[in-house]
């Protein structure tokens, strides 16, 4: 099998090489940008949360990353959940999981208007607008958070729309509802069970940019509590689940094994394109012509037919004498024997008493073997003297 490439070859490797190319071109257009704006802790962006995440770590708090569906909650005694704009919304069993967890003595953290579907009061009404820039609020109940700090910065995405559901932590003080003048609430605190809920308007003080304002860090420090209470920030609903299989999905290595795919078939397209033998064929013997010999005469043998094989060197033998000769190739013995006298100088009366001989013996029937051995060997030694073999090596040459 040839080791060289075919035009057909090339074609499918070029076809496989494109196809790679525009893989490549579109995870990077449509891949998941390496600093996401995700309030996330595997984000370094200023929308994400990897400072904050790491300055709890640092500072001894028992924070660790959840990437794991609500249901599989711990006990929540002790223990504060971060849901940091969450994307998506719990179903019903995850709800219920959650909210045992509040009752059971657990703390969540929600931000943003997703995070408050979480919660088992919902009073979060959306206010796009407002986020558009980051605002100063300022406390509006006393409390353990309030006095840790009493101005925090964040983007105002949403409000807690209830008067005596919750307490009220942060409002805006320059955003009065223009019917009933009442405060928009940004941040509240409310009791459930054993536990507490704390949700903000949005997850501006755990990002990297707004962490840095004055008093979010000391709110953030405050809201979570002290150095004995285990920390999960929520990971599962940015995406990042538990599973190796999600993980992987999820990863860019799903495309590097599109990609390894794609090579692999070009790579058998093309070897099973090919037209040459699979298997080495076997080489000829070089006994098969003499088998071959010996099988025709053992054909004849057994069939009695001695003056076949006269016949055939015979016919043989006349027709390269005749054309050696430039006569008829219906010439009788005698003519023969007198063209190879005039031309070859060969005078032998043998020779014309065999070509007689050979003439009698093809249509005898009761020939033996022993008599057509003897023309047929005669026959090829006048061949040799006359070099009769010559004009036909010429002729094919």
């Amino acid at each position: 099998m040839s080791g060289s490439l075919t035009a057909g070859d090339r074609k499918v490797l070029l076809a496989a090489g494109a196809g790679s190319l525009l893989l490549i071109t579109l995870s990077v257009a449509l891949g998941p940008a390496a600093a996401s704006e995700t309030p996330t802790t595997y984000s370094a962006g200023s929308g994400g949360a990897k400072a904050v995440y790491l300055l709890l770590h640092e500072a001894g708090y028992p924070v660790t990353r959840w990437e794991q569906s609500l249901r599989d909650l711990p006990g929540g005694a002790d223990a504060t959940l971060i849901l940091a704009e969450p994307e998506g919304a719990p179903t019903i069993q995850e709800r219920s999981a959650l909210e045992q967890f509040i009752e059971q003595g657990g703390r969540v953290i929600a931000a943003g208007a997703s995070g408050g579907f979480f919660l088992p009061e919902h009073r979060v009404a959306a206010d796009p607008f407002a986020g558009i820039t980051w605002k100063r609020l300022s406390s509006r109940s006393p409390s353990f958070i309030t006095r840790a700090a009493s101005d925090i910065t964040l983007a105002p995405q949403a409000y807690w729309d209830a008067e005596d559901s919750a307490l009220p932590l942060y409002g805006d003080v320059d955003a009065v509802d223009s019917v009933d003048h009442a405060l928009r609430i940004r941040v509240i605190k409310a009791d459930v069970g054993r536990g507490e809920v704390i949700w903000w308007a949005s997850a501006t003080p755990l990002t990297n940019a707004g962490v840095s304002e004055p008093g979010n860090l000391e709110f953030v420090l405050a809201c979570v509590g002290d150095t004995h209470r285990r920390i999960l920030w929520d990971e599962y609903y940015h995406g990042h689940h538990q599973s190796l299989t999600a993980s992987l999905i999820d990863s860019p290595l799903k495309w590097a094994a599109l990609q390894l795919a794609l090579a692999v078939g070009a790579v058998l397209l093309t070897y099973s394109r090919r037209s040459g033998p699979i298997v080495v064929p076997a080489p000829d013997s070089r006994l098969s012509p003499l088998e071959f010999v010996r099988t025709l005469g053992f054909l004849y043998q057994r069939a009695g037919a001695a003056s076949v094989a006269v016949d055939i060197s015979y016919q043989r033998f006349r027709y390269r004498l005749t054309r050696r000769l430039g006569i008829a190739s219906s010439a009788s013995a005698g003519e023969l024997e007198r063209a190879v006298r005039a031309h070859a100088n060969l005078d032998d009366p043998a020779f014309v008493e065999l070509l007689r001989a050979c003439e009698s013996a093809r249509e005898d029937p009761r020939l033996g073997a022993a008599a057509a051995l003897a023309l047929t060997q005669s026959l090829h030694d006048y061949a040799v003297k006359l070099d009769l073999f010559r004009g036909p090596a010429k002729e094919s040459a």
